[in-house]
């Protein structure tokens, strides 16, 4: 899915998606639009930079992201048990805008079937609105699930933990780089979007 096929939203808005495939893999994406004429930039690599920091920030230490030779770990505590590892990142640029790519390669969150799947995307594009900051988890097989034909008590417990937890986490970040970026405030709130098909989580 190219960001050019993302629906225009308005400022002060973030768009949110979250669903769950028909081979039970969760979509999740969320971004929002800094205004043209912004006096800054900012990259893919700086907004996983600033990903990996808000998180250790707002769980309070609780998940710790280390990054190892071997590429990124969410740790719990200072414990070294991995809720999610990723292969190191990947950067990309093209026509569309620059990505920061880090394909999940295991974690006590991931289905261990499926730990060659799912892959969390950090994408910077320009717009004729502004410069748009998107979140993109794509593929991901939770452990949670525990299948690919998961219980309806499994798919609810899953909504109102992880997917719900993820939601939050990711929204909050980008009302803090856009408030970070602009020196204003997401007024608008949340709007859901329909980006790809799917069961909502």
């Amino acid at each position: 899915m190219s960001p050019d096929s993302l629906p225009e939203i308005d400022f002060d808005t973030i768009a949110c998606q979250q669903i769950l495939e028909a081979d039970h893999s969760v979509f999740s994406i969320q971004w929002v639009v800094i205004p043209g004429g912004s006096p800054y930039t900012i990259s893919s690599a700086d907004l996983l930079e600033r990903y990996l920091r808000y998180i250790q920030h707002c769980t309070v230490g609780i998940i710790r992201p280390v990054q190892t030779v071997a590429g990124i770990e969410f740790r719990l505590l200072a414990s070294s048990l991995s809720l999610l590892q990723f292969l190191p990142p990947r950067c990309t640029t093209d026509a569309a805008g620059e990505r920061t790519i880090l394909n999940i390669s295991g974690g006590l969150l991931v289905d261990k079937q499926e730990c060659d799947r799912g892959q969390l995307e950090l994408i910077v594009d320009e717009t004729a609105a502004g410069t748009r900051l998107t979140l993109k988890l794509a593929d991901y097989c939770p452990l949670l699930l525990g299948s690919r034909q998961p219980s309806l008590w499994r798919k609810w417990l899953y909504r109102f933990t992880q997917a719900y937890i993820h939601k939050v986490v990711t929204v909050n970040f980008l009302a803090t780089v856009y408030r970070s970026l602009t020196g204003k405030s997401v007024r608008r709130g949340v709007v859901n979007i329909v980006v790809r098909k799917g069961a909502k989580t």
